[in-house]
């Protein structure tokens, strides 16, 4: 159960090193922020996101689904038993920071569509897991 417990969070911190990683190549390499720009202030936050073009959201989906499949996957592969939970708990904790985001950020509305597939990636990647077991055992 340790091993469990110690897997889910190293999965998180996986997955939000991934997170983070492509939010700020985003919002320093590909799409940079205007200088002085504090990234935990909201109003400046979203002052500039509003000046972002549709590309730029597609590396925060990217961002995002990266999170939730690469920590599920970290969670799952370092587990002792049960990947596919393992994942999904990882993938309901990248979903709940989705929605925390999306309340605090003002993106555009259509980035809703993201939500459901923190869940289908986190799914993807116990999966994976499961199969890579599997053929082991044979």
């Amino acid at each position: 159960m340790i091993r469990n417990i110690v897997a889910v969070v190293v999965g998180l911190v996986a997955g939000m090193a991934v997170n983070m990683s492509l939010v700020m190549l985003n919002a320093r390499v590909l799409f940079p922020m205007p200088e002085g720009t504090d990234m935990n202030n909201p109003e400046q936050l979203n002052a500039w996101v509003a000046t972002l073009p549709t590309a730029a959201f597609f590396v925060v989906i990217a961002a995002h689904l990266g999170q939730s499949f690469v920590g599920g996957w970290v969670a799952a592969r370092l587990g002792s038993s049960r990947p596919m939970l393992l994942a999904m708990i990882v993938g309901l904790a990248s979903l709940a920071g989705g929605v925390m985001s999306m309340m605090s950020i003002k993106g555009p509305a259509w980035l809703v569509v993201e939500l459901p597939l923190y869940l289908v990636v986190a799914w993807l990647a116990g999966r994976m897991e499961i199969n890579r077991r599997l053929a082991a055992s044979d």
